[in-house]
């Protein structure tokens, strides 16, 4: 208690936004795969349960746009329990019957879902901006990698969750135990949160919604189809070859995609010590092109492996512990540029934007995922990934070639 007591006002908002998210991540990563599980359990097609998840990505474009203004009109504080207490209430409606439980009452739960998960990243990353001195950019790098690392590592860790909560409590007492947790986290956030994070000193205007920087708009752009570029090949196209051409069941498809995403969590936190933190250096435009330009290479190479059936099992499965590594860096490069390049008077616009081109970039990857996958396969989704990245690499040339530490 005396430690806690002795941190600094910044460290403790710090703690108080990380541990909210982490908490928000665990539930999101084991309702996800408590829905794919339970649900295909109860004999939906693969199809039907994709459909599940297609208001959560759609309402996500809607929310980061939306978001950032309510974050900078009302507060990040106000922004971030909203998120909270509304994924308590998407989990809340998939307490009712399984009688109930339609694929029209599911995608609904799941757009609140949706709709709760990115007001709450939004305003996590929001709020770093505001907690770090704008000439502690290698601070505010560290901090930014590590909240966007670990989050992603505890997703990974959410999908063994829901299928350990599925397999103890079965689906409505896993609902309950996740229900009850994070409302214990909710009421803590409402007392612990400063009233006044992340609120614009001006009041924001709805029109506003649209970034009027050119760098913001170009990194966004970037974002779209870095993470169209991941998506393309990883969320359908992927896990259905593993299963149809390695003949590999739900839990070892499940358990593979779970380890991989742990492993990309780890390595962002991890990447300020690859990209020059140790040299004085924070990233700038000219770091994003250099590993956007690495990873462009690597969906390519497994693309030309499966075109000449080279050691099909072992160029994927190896290709895509590579190319997580080095996505991780590129992402966790991204995430510290928005918050780096954000106005601090109202940051949350700037973020709420970006994240909408992320949430995009991820619907337009989902669907490409599926139909490339079904009429071409997944050679085809490879070469729309590695396209995907190289636009990434070249609009990254048009952002800031500056951005150093500064002297101590």
């Amino acid at each position: 208690m005396g430690l806690i007591t002795s941190l600094s006002p910044q460290i403790k908002q710090y703690l108080v936004i990380t541990g909210n998210y982490w908490a928000f991540t665990l539930t999101d990563g084991a309702l996800r795969m408590l829905i794919v599980l339970y649900f295909h359990q109860l004999g939906y097609d693969p199809l039907s349960i994709a459909m599940l998840f297609l208001f959560y990505e759609i309402f996500g474009v809607i929310t980061n746009l939306v978001g950032g203004w309510l974050g900078a009109r009302f507060g990040l504080n106000r922004t971030m329990n909203i998120g909270l207490a509304l994924q308590i209430v998407a989990l809340a409606m998939l307490l009712a019957p399984t009688s109930m439980l339609s694929i029209l009452y599911v995608m609904a739960a799941q757009a609140l879902s949706g709709i709760a998960k990115d007001l709450n990243k939004m305003s996590a990353k929001s709020a770093i901006k505001l907690l770090v001195p704008s000439d502690e950019q290698s601070q505010l790098y560290k901090w930014v990698a590590l909240l966007t690392g670990s989050k992603n590592t505890l997703k990974g860790v959410g999908f063994f969750l829901g299928g350990l909560l599925l397999t103890l409590l079965e689906f409505h007492g896993a609902i309950l135990a996740m229900i009850c947790m994070l409302t214990a986290v909710w009421l803590f956030s409402l007392f612990a949160l400063k009233e006044d994070l992340g609120k614009a000193k001006n009041k924001a205007k709805f029109s506003e919604l649209f970034s009027k920087s050119k760098a913001i708009n170009v990194l966004s752009a970037a974002r779209l189809f870095l993470f169209g570029a991941r998506d393309v090949w990883f969320v359908v196209a992927l896990p259905v070859f593993l299963a149809a051409t390695f003949g590999w069941d739900h839990w070892w498809v499940g358990g593979f995609m779970a380890s991989w995403v742990i492993g990309y969590g780890i390595v962002q936190s991890f990447a300020p010590a690859f990209t020059g933190k140790k040299s004085g250096q924070v990233p700038n435009g000219r770091s994003a092109f250099l590993w956007a330009s690495y990873l462009t290479i690597i969906p390519a190479l497994i693309a030309l492996a499966l075109h000449y059936d080279f050691y099909i099992q072992a160029a994927i499965i190896i290709g895509l512990l590579i190319f997580g590594a080095v996505f991780a860096i590129n992402s966790s490069l991204h995430s510290y540029l928005i918050v780096s390049l954000a106005d601090s008077d109202g940051v949350s616009l700037d973020v709420g934007f970006y994240y909408m081109a992320n949430a995009m970039g991820r619907l337009i990857g989902t669907v490409l995922s599926g139909w490339v996958y079904q009429q071409y396969g997944l050679e085809a989704c490879l070469w729309i990934s590695s396209a995907f990245i190289a636009l990434a690499a070249l609009l990254s040339l048009a952002l800031p070639q500056t951005a150093e530490v500064p002297s101590p």
